[in-house]
């Protein structure tokens, strides 16, 4: 076995150890060398097939390639997404990528909403790209504000889009993942999200019998309204939520509508307590219904000093990964950066950061 393969191998049973252990964590299975009896070995058998099953609903390690494909037009926030990106992203120990994708910036009118072919293509090369370097993708539909705007108007448009996007994707590989939506807010909430979602899923469901879908809850998908969540009768849908507690801090000198005022550190028993209730309740939404959940998104604006970030990441990662929750760091090459956009280096303490 060469010293690639034998890194590989590694990797893969280091993840089948964190896949039993975050079953146990979760109060769900766990895993133990007990009587080898007929009894025991097939309770030991059924147990690892569950585990298995987790292990193929988590994310590991993952980053958000942000600001590239969601936004308006690629490169205005960050650098276009290249195939070497995803090389890279793969070979500092990243196993998905999660990619935000602003379908309507690209979309014609009713009653067709027809995404534009060259960027339908474009995607398409990028999700490859990703795959090929052997990768989960997690594809959605990001910045789509007409839902936000208009839950009930915006139905036909969603599901145009969605149509598309299921027809383009046809046959591939069960490592691409369809997340339904990024962060409901406004008008779409936990109340009226199923009258959206639950057709969307119907269709993908005609042509992805079994693909993974993606749901997350209203309020930004925040941790808090996992208790409200609507659940669907679907045993391929994977939960998400986000986290950016406290704003104060995470969004502090970013380009909002409402600026956040600079100046901000995290660390106190506070920021503490808050954290560690939040991944009690992303726990107990698991143990609750037994659905696979994982942290979209989490991160801290660029302007703040490294070792502050490098404190929030941490903290962050390792309070959600301490009750088996996997989580996925915004965002890469952009203003949330996790690699320099310029110079092209890794920042080292924010992978250590984040278990890397």
């Amino acid at each position: 076995m060469g010293a690639h393969e034998d890194r590989e191998m590694r990797s893969y049973r280091k993840l089948a150890r964190t896949g039993a252990r975050s079953l146990c964590m979760l109060g769900l299975v766990c895993l133990s060398g007990g009587p080898a009896g007929a009894g025991a070995r097939e309770s030991r058998a059924a147990a690892s097939a569950q585990a298995e099953e987790v292990l193929s609903r988590q994310v590991g390690p993952c980053i958000n390639i942000g600001d590239k494909l969601d936004a308006r037009h690629e490169g205005d926030l960050a650098p276009p997404a290249t195939d070497k990106d995803f090389t890279d992203i793969a070979a500092v120990g990243f196993k998905t990528v999660r990619l935000p994708v602003m379908w309507s910036a690209h979309q014609g009118g009713a009653p067709d909403y027809m995404i534009d072919p060259a960027f339908m293509q474009r995607v398409v090369d990028v999700v490859d790209a990703a795959l090929a370097a052997d990768l989960r993708v997690i594809l959605d539909v990001h910045h789509f504000h007409e839902a936000m705007r208009d839950p009930a108007g915006s139905r036909t448009q969603f599901l145009a889009t969605w149509t598309q996007i299921s027809d383009q994707f046809a046959g591939a590989p069960p490592q691409l993942w369809f997340e339904l939506l990024n962060e409901p807010q406004g008008k779409l909430t936990n109340r009226n999200i199923p009258a959206l979602y639950a057709p969307a899923i119907d269709l993908i469901r005609q042509k992805h019998p079994d693909r993974v879908i993606v749901i997350g809850g209203g309020w930004w998908s925040s941790v808090g309204q996992l208790k409200t969540i609507p659940l669907f009768k679907d045993p391929d849908l994977v939960y998400t939520f986000h986290y950016y507690d406290p704003v104060a801090f995470s969004q502090q000198g970013a380009p909002t509508k409402k600026p956040v005022p600079i100046g901000a550190t995290f660390g106190t028993p506070e920021d503490y307590a808050h954290l560690k209730a939040s991944a009690e309740a992303a726990r107990a939404f698991v143990r609750r219904t037994g659905k696979p959940l994982f942290l979209g998104e989490f991160g801290a604006y660029g302007v703040i000093p490294q070792e502050q970030r490098v404190t929030y990441y941490k903290a962050v990662h390792d309070a959600f990964e301490n009750v088996g929750i996997d989580s996925c760091a915004w965002g890469y090459d952009n203003s949330y950066p996790i690699r320099d956009p310029k110079t092209r280096r890794w920042s080292k303490p924010m992978l250590r950061a984040l278990g890397l």
